[in-house]
């Protein structure tokens, strides 16, 4: 995939990966009233996305193209943590403090990640 996606990208591709295969309208149609971006700054950002290769075109209905999305929420995710690691050097240790010191962290989430790393190293 080529590009960043920005925060808005995003936002258009939580509604392909809820909604599955779909128009523009219908994505436009489900983002919140309040603010709702128009259909013309909806289709442009798709037109984004599909050229970042996160989306692809995958038939027409009418005079409408049905989109639907490449990207996987999970690998969307790890790019999004990824860059943010980036701007910490590499360092997880600021965002866990960050968390942590928020409350967004508990013990349960640790002991969970503890257990995911036990499991890792045991398959190396």
């Amino acid at each position: 995939m080529k590009g960043r996606i920005t925060k808005f990208e995003f936002q258009l591709l939580e509604k392909l990966w809820n909604l599955g295969p779909c128009s523009v309208r219908e994505i436009q149609q489900n983002l919140p009233e309040l603010h709702r971006p128009a259909y013309t700054t909806i289709q442009t950002m798709i037109h984004r996305l599909e050229e970042k290769g996160a989306v692809r075109r995958v038939r027409k209905a009418g005079n409408a193209y049905i989109f639907e999305a490449v990207l996987t929420r999970k690998a969307a995710h790890r790019r999004l943590i990824d860059d943010l690691l980036h701007l910490f050097g590499g360092s997880p240790a600021p965002v866990m403090s960050h968390l942590i010191e928020t409350g967004k962290l508990t013990l349960a989430d640790i002991r969970e990640m503890e257990r995911q790393l036990s499991k890792r190293e045991r398959k190396r």
